[in-house]
Parts: structure tokens; sequence; C-alpha cells
């Protein structure tokens, strides 16, 4: 099982009993218990988990007038966002970079398996499944791997982006919001992404409306960097407006 489809499973066991027990999802899904604390450490980053001691309970989202709710989107939403993504996807012979994230995971699974693509990708769980399609020229960008992300960071993949050109760039992110752009919690991982948007000719952000009004420290990419923004129907039109206020084409999936 790969790491983003471990994490999916924690998100599905959190909707139904909105807690989980790090010592038993380690006997059964046979990994070690730092396996499933990085997975943990992954759905709290991105707002769906709250840490406690022996595992986690369902995070709350932002409160509204109808009160606090679960902000756990489920398969389906990220199948949407997904299959909205993949009509951006280059034609035959084009290239390519793949964030990690679960949403561009779902995106990879829509590639045509007789599409020749020059792929380049930082995340491991992505660099993966990509290896089974026969079509995909795959290029895996080398670092230290963050356990919370199965991604590399660090000098070592930003420096091998300098000299990277390609068709589009399908980005994730955990926070989005006018002032301070797209950004992230870690200084490393946000520069990887900030590399990634000067490879592309075309950014496609890839997002639930969840991660709007949110900023983290490190930004990586302001909106007149995005050409393209796909989320899920539920964004704020206030926040549909702010974007394209700065000429990005907003798709809600």
């Amino acid at each position: 099982m790969y790491a983003t489809e471990r994490q999916q499973l924690l998100v599905d066991r959190l909707q139904q009993d909105g807690r989980l027990a790090v010592i038993e999802l380690a006997e059964e899904l046979d990994v070690s218990s730092e396996t499933i604390r990085r997975d943990l450490a992954v759905l709290e980053r991105d707002g769906l988990a709250q840490r406690v001691h022996g595992g986690a309970v369902a995070a709350r989202g932002r409160s509204s007038a109808a009160g606090p709710t679960l902000a756990i989107p489920n398969a389906d939403q990220k199948g949407r966002i997904a299959r909205a993504a993949a009509a951006h996807l280059p034609a035959a012979g084009g290239s390519m970079v793949l964030d990690a994230g679960t949403t561009i995971s779902h995106l990879v699974d829509l590639i045509p398996p007789d599409r020749r693509l020059t792929v380049i990708t930082h995340a491991i769980p992505t660099a993966a499944k990509l290896m089974a399609i026969p079509s995909v020229e795959l290029h895996m960008l080398g670092g230290r791997v963050r356990g919370v992300t199965s991604a590399a960071a660090g000098h070592a993949t930003v420096d091998a982006l300098a000299s990277v050109q390609v068709d589009v760039c399908f980005l994730a992110t955990s926070a989005a919001s006018p002032q301070h752009g797209l950004s992230s919690p870690d200084s490393e991982e946000a520069a990887v992404k900030r590399a990634f948007v000067r490879s592309a000719r075309k950014v496609v952000a890839l997002f639930d409306a969840s991660k709007f009004s949110a900023e983290h420290v490190f930004a990586f990419a302001s909106y007149d960097d995005l050409d393209i923004v796909i989320t899920d129907k539920a964004a704020d039109q206030r926040e549909v407006d702010a974007l394209r206020a700065h000429d990005v084409e907003v798709v809600l999936a």
C-alpha cells in the first residue's frame, strides 16, 4: 500500500470513527508505529486530523453560522478535482512536473496509458505509480526525503530544477490567501514548490476549499503566478473572485 493510499484510509477511518490509535493501525496495516505517526503528521499538516496521545482525532473546520464541521474531504471530492485537472494534462509528447499530494496522486491514475509524456516529480509515492505507466518517461528528483510527505526537498532538489522547462506544473498547497498567496509551514518544501512554479509554462494548482483564507509562514507562489486553480464547489465566492481578479481561471469541480 502506497503512503497516499494509507493516508486516505486513515481519513476514511476518521470519518467513520472520529479517532485513530497508532498501535492498532500499525498492527492492522503491517507497518511500523513510526510510519503511522508520519501519516498522521501529514493529515495534521493538511488540517484533516489533530494528533493526541496514542493517535489522532478528527480535526474540526473553521466555525460558521451552522457551527463547526468535520474538515475531512472524501475520496469523491479529491476524485472530482483530479478529473477536472486531467483536462489540462499535456498532449502526447508533452512534459509536466508533479508536486506531492493525495489529489495529484489521484491525477496520476487518470493519465492515459498510451500518452507519451515526460514527467518529473520529487514524490516517491507518485513516482511509484508513474513507473507502472509504460508511456511515461519518469525523472525522479533527488534530495533529502521528508518523512512527512515522502518527497525530496532541500538544495539538491531545487538545483535539479534550475535547468528544467516543462509544459505544465500541477501544484498542491495547504494554504491559500490573496495577501500571502500559496504557502507552506516548511521552508524547504516551499523552496521546491517555488522552483516548480518557475519551471513551468502553465501552473495548475489543485486544492480543496478548506485551504482558502489560511496562511503559513513560507510563501511559494502569488496568485499572479497561477494560471488555473481547480477547487471544489464549497469555495467561497469572495475567494474565487480574488483569484479571478488576478486573471486566474477558476474551475469548481
